[in-house]
């Protein structure tokens, strides 16, 4: 049996999961400004990552650099769009409120860079292969939809399946009704044809 909760507890909910996620960010990204310097890596795990700054003014992994506010203006209709999605929609599985508020939180976490730098700062660049620079906020926000979707589609399957069971369920029971009045008036029928023949 699936979890979902009331409309104050998981708006309560989402609202912690992107504190969290903003506040985890900001920390990265402080240490990330105190730590590094452009261009200048300094390898995590050897062979797979390093830490190098980057000042990104476009998307996620640097993407659309140079239209920053483009990004402010989406960053903050997707924020809006769950946070209605959320308000709206009753049964929302508690695993999706996570989602989303992964979701608006590493939205807002880079939409802080945005507003107090005009630029984000990323410094996760992967060496094992040829990848763009992000951030903890950019992973919030893939793991937030990638997850989202996959348990979206689960939800809408299981509740398919639920309706289907819900509809067959009441289609046997106005068969069992219909079977039950049929047999109760052929009964009815043959003590009346009994009672016929002995008054006769």
């Amino acid at each position: 049996m699936r979890r979902t909760m009331g409309r104050g507890a998981r708006m309560g909910l989402a609202l912690a999961v992107a504190a969290a996620c903003v506040a985890l960010d900001q920390w990265a990204k402080a240490l990330a400004l105190d730590h590094l310097v452009p261009g200048g890596p300094v390898t995590l795990v050897p062979g797979v990552m390093d830490l190098l700054l980057v000042r990104n003014t476009g998307a996620a992994f640097s993407i659309g650099e140079g239209a920053g506010w483009v990004f402010v203006l989406v960053c903050l209709v997707v924020c809006a769009v769950v946070t209605v999605a959320l308000w709206r929609t009753r049964d929302v599985p508690t695993s999706l409120v996570v989602c989303a508020g992964l979701v608006v939180g590493g939205g807002v976490g880079n939409l802080i860079d945005r507003v107090a730098r005009g630029w984000v700062c990323d410094f996760f660049a992967t060496t094992f292969v040829d990848f763009a620079v992000f951030n903890v906020a950019d992973i919030f926000v893939c793991v937030g939809v990638g997850l989202g979707i996959v348990l979206t589609l689960a939800w809408d399957a299981r509740r398919v399946r639920e309706a289907g069971a819900r509809d067959a369920g009441a289609a046997r029971s106005v068969a069992r009704r219909g079977t039950e009045g049929t047999g109760g008036g052929s009964a009815a029928d043959r003590l009346r044809g009994k009672g016929g023949c002995r008054r006769g």
